[in-house]
């Protein structure tokens, strides 16, 4: 038995105003952790049906472990022992596994039965009408998608893992993802979607590929999402002509990098139609900042390159001058007529494509949820597992950030996302709590503290 001394919050400190003042009820952590427990339930078990543990408990209490962004499962292995109370109540865990049945048990699961768990918080944000606020052109949203790593040994492996020879004759054992989040120009927060694993397929020699995996990705998507007006902006690596056609093909309007020397045609027609008067150009001094120059030029239907003279797209380049003279210089392609009204709004949508790699995977890995560690390679899955459950503690933060006052409250009084993880590990591991909203009360507006056996005698 645990022999530390523990308290419970007993109340908290509120003015009468605020004290009176509920959660939304769709959009907090405790109900979006209970929607999501019980789609776990409806994942199938294909173990012996006298397990001790179940499977919606092994999930829940990964969940809980990304959730409380603990760097290690030995870190959270503790919390069996320690903290076996809170995390029942929190969490809704009956049975906590220990480190290597947790493995165990999530290992050989398909990754496509965590989907229903990320629809579920998604439709909990569009019921709340929310997610509109993201709209950003035309009714439609931007979903900027990137592939990123969360694996690399040169020692250990799965028959999953890709595999590059390195200059010094090694082999590097990898495991990358093509993940996609709606963003907003302007809004700090994203709401991340389902990712695809980009792994070594079964039956095949040749490694998996970005390419391929953005392809199922948008195929699932769509599935998904049918009607959801979206705008695609990916990187300079997307804007050829297979990918451009599957968009088209998915009803996705698209932005694309697009780097002259990849498309050396299109740029010769952009820049001999410039010589000629033919293109559109515009140059203003920015409204903010005066020492800031913005220059375009664009021209709609051009062939994209030599080898898909019919894929005509809109092309359009960008120079941002510095007082310091420092000239950035971007450009892209479209299915979106350019014009001198929309111009500046698309030249944001193209540059919000940095926020998956900002927003997204910078806060997976520097922010507290620790991406890129290895929490387990397991022999098929668990790797992935663990990467889409912490993708799934994410969605479930950025969801509270847009829509709950209380976390948004919370957040400002910690004064950053890291200060705001170590309160709520803290309040975890001190006192008994009975549902993440009473800790993010107490980080927000403070509390009294009574120790548990008093509070019991009352």
């Amino acid at each position: 038995m645990n022999s530390r001394k523990f308290y419970s919050i007993h109340a908290i400190k509120l003015p009468a105003t605020v004290s009176r003042r509920v959660v939304r009820k769709h959009l907090n952590a405790d109900t979006l952790l209970a929607l999501v427990r019980k789609d776990f339930q409806m994942v199938p078990d294909s173990r012996a049906g006298n397990a001790k543990i179940s499977l919606d408990d092994a999930l829940m209490s990964a969940l809980a472990m990304f959730q409380l962004k603990d760097p290690s499962l030995l870190d959270f292995d503790k919390r069996r022992y320690e903290e076996p109370e809170n995390l029942h109540t929190v969490f809704g865990i009956t049975t906590i596994p220990c480190d290597s049945q947790m493995r165990t048990i999530l290992d050989p699961l398909a990754l496509s039965f965590f989907r229903a768990a990320f629809l579920t918080v998604f439709r909990q944000v569009q019921r709340g009408k929310d997610f509109e606020k993201m709209a950003y052109y035309d009714g439609h949203y931007l979903l900027s998608g990137d592939g990123t790593g969360y694996y690399s040994s040169r020692k250990v492996a799965s028959p999953y893992c890709l595999v590059k020879k390195l200059k010094n004759g090694e082999a590097l054992y990898y495991q990358q993802i093509y993940a996609a989040s709606f963003v907003c120009p302007g809004c700090k927060v994203v709401i991340p979607t389902f990712p695809e694993v980009i792994t070594q397929q079964d039956g095949t020699n040749k490694n998996d590929c970005e390419r391929n995996a953005a392809k199922r990705y948008f195929e699932a998507f769509r599935l998904e999402h049918p009607h959801l007006k979206v705008i695609v902006v990916e990187d300079g690596l997307s804007s050829n002509g297979p990918h451009i056609r599957d968009l088209q093909r998915l009803n996705l309007r698209f932005i694309l990098g697009a780097k002259p020397g990849d498309h050396v045609s299109l740029f010769a027609q952009l820049n001999q139609a410039a010589a000629e008067g033919k293109t559109t150009d515009i140059e203003f001094l920015d409204q903010d900042d005066k020492h800031k120059a913005h220059f375009f030029r664009f021209m709609n239907q051009v062939p994209l390159n030599k080898s898909n003279p019919d894929l005509l797209v809109n092309v359009l380049e960008y120079w941002q001058i510095d007082k310091d003279e420092k000239i950035t210089k971007f450009s892209w392609v479209t299915d979106i007529p350019i014009t001198k009204e929309n111009v500046f709004q698309l030249m944001q949508a193209g540059r919000a494509r940095w926020k998956i790699e900002n927003e997204t995977f910078n806060t997976l890995k520097n922010q507290g949820y620790n991406l890129g560690h290895n929490y387990g390679l397991g022999k098929k899955n668990l790797s992935a597992v663990f990467t889409i459950l912490m993708m799934l503690a994410f969605l479930i933060d950025q969801v509270q950030q847009l829509s709950c006052w209380l976390f948004q409250e919370a957040l400002q009084k910690a004064e950053s996302k890291r200060y705001l993880w170590e309160n709520i590990r803290g309040f975890f591991h001190n006192y008994r709590v009975d549902s993440m909203e009473t800790i993010l009360r107490a980080i927000a507006h403070g509390f009294e503290r009574r120790e548990l056996s008093e509070v019991c005698r009352t």
